[in-house]
Parts: C-alpha cells; structure tokens; sequence
C-alpha cells in the first residue's frame, strides 16, 4: 500500500506534529488541575525530561502517543508499510530511550506513570488512574 498523500503535503502533516503541549497531554493536564494538583512541566533536569512533575508527590507522568511510542497491543502503534525500516527503527529508538528514562527516575526514587493516548478518552478512568497513581482513591 502506498501512502495517499504525497510526499511534499506528508512532509507538511508531520512537521506539524509537536513533542509538547499535545491535545492528549493537555487532557491530562486539564484533568490533574480540575482534580486539585499542581505540577511543573517538562523538567530538563529529570531522566527523560518528563511531560507532567509533582514534585510535592515525588511523581512524574509520561502521556505518550500510541504511534510514537509503540504502545503494545494497540492499534494505532501500527508501523506504516511506507519507509517501513525508517519507521520501526525511530519507534524501537523511542521505546529504548523511554525504558531507559523510567529506570533512571524509579533510581531516583521518583514514581513513574505512563498514560498513553488511547488511555485518555474516558475521563472518569483517566481520573482514577490519576488518583490512584497520586495515592487518593476515589469513592
């Protein structure tokens, strides 16, 4: 299968594609503060520099991308069959890196959540894998 768009117009749609400030992590984001936290952002100074940081909660939250980040068993992780080798290689990148950002914060004794995207769409699970993960159960 080929791709449907040609490569100038999929060269425009993936320089669109951000690293920060995503619809999913801004979910996530808007989630934490309705439900009365705070936190810091994209910490340089943290393994991995972590999207969301609590540290009064010494916690950090990973919102990663299913496609980007290879989410197992999910179907938009699907690798494209266009430039296929390209793709596997910076998605096991991803995930290499990812793994080892996570074993670098737990050294640290840091607690560490990955939501992936397709774990955001129901807000009321999303809010008690949030609770959960910051040590309040919900009723």
């Amino acid at each position: 299968m080929t791709d449907c768009f040609s490569t100038e117009k999929r060269r425009e749609i993936m320089s669109r594609i951000r690293g920060a400030d995503t619809s999913v992590e801004l979910t996530v984001r808007k989630q934490l503060h309705r439900l009365g936290y705070r936190f810091r952002l994209h910490v340089a100074s943290l393994p991995g520099r972590p999207d969301i940081v609590l540290p009064k909660y010494q916690r950090v939250i990973f919102v990663h991308g299913c496609f980007w980040h290879g989410h197992p068993g999910c179907g938009r992780a699907t690798i494209p069959e266009t430039n296929s080798e390209f793709w596997s290689r910076k998605i096991n990148s991803n995930m290499a890196r990812d793994k080892k950002s996570v074993r670098a914060l737990r050294a640290l004794d840091w607690k560490v959540l990955v939501l992936w995207q397709c774990q955001t769409k129901k807000p009321d699970e999303l809010d008690r894998r949030l609770q959960r993960f910051l040590g309040r159960d919900l009723p």
